[in-house]
């Protein structure tokens, strides 16, 4: 019998925490704490904290790449001491909804279009979400339209529902195996929780 893995969470935003526990659920992992403060400069404050607690149980911290060169330059720059073995960093190429898009074909099921209008190098993309959106523009499903993009003469970047409609997917039809043909920071992602056995202090 395998012992589910007993891991807080600490994330940037909802669509992040939504997809991390797609994935730590199908991995034999047991979420405790999650922390969601909004936005990665919560994370950056407090990530050697968080690094200290690992000690005592493992901690996952994901967040976006966005202007980084990558992922361990931006690591580097948050951490102010040795990574503990048991802190996983795990950071989105650029952006958590390049995870959305690379599952192209059950995101294009979602929104009714077709995926070959969804880009396949989807970790080239300067802006995953305004690439999401984009397509969500294209949907038939007036419902999806409406949640998932800015109203006219918003200042939001995103829909009244974005979060929401993008939890159902993730929670509904998004395949973490399927994604990570098309995104290796996803894969990376994958692997490592796979490999991943915390060190117990004693």
């Amino acid at each position: 019998m395998i012992v589910p893995i007993p891991i807080n969470i600490a994330v940037e935003d909802s669509l992040t925490e939504s997809l991390t526990l797609k994935i730590l659920r199908s991995a034999s992992y047991a979420p405790k704490t999650i922390y969601n403060r909004g936005g990665y400069g919560y994370l950056k404050r407090n990530i050697n904290g968080f690094n200290n607690a690992a000690k005592g149980i493992p901690f996952l911290v994901g967040t976006d790449l966005d202007q980084y060169e990558c992922p361990p330059v931006l690591i580097e720059d948050w951490l102010r001491s040795p990574k503990h073995p048991n802190l996983l960093i795990r950071v989105a190429v650029r952006e958590a909804e390049a995870w959305v898009l690379a599952d192209r074909d059950s995101f294009a099921q979602f929104l009714g279009i077709r995926a070959v209008l969804i880009p396949s190098d989807v970790e080239a993309l300067p802006n995953p979400k305004e690439t999401l959106i984009t397509l969500a523009r294209k949907s038939k499903r007036r419902n999806l339209r409406d949640d998932l993009c800015p109203r006219a003469g918003s200042t939001s970047r995103i829909g009244p529902n974005y979060n929401g409609q993008l939890a159902r997917f993730v929670g509904e039809m998004w395949n973490p195996d399927a994604a990570k043909l098309n995104s290796d920071s996803l894969k990376r992602t994958i692997d490592r929780l796979a490999t991943f056995r915390p060190t117990w202090s004693n």
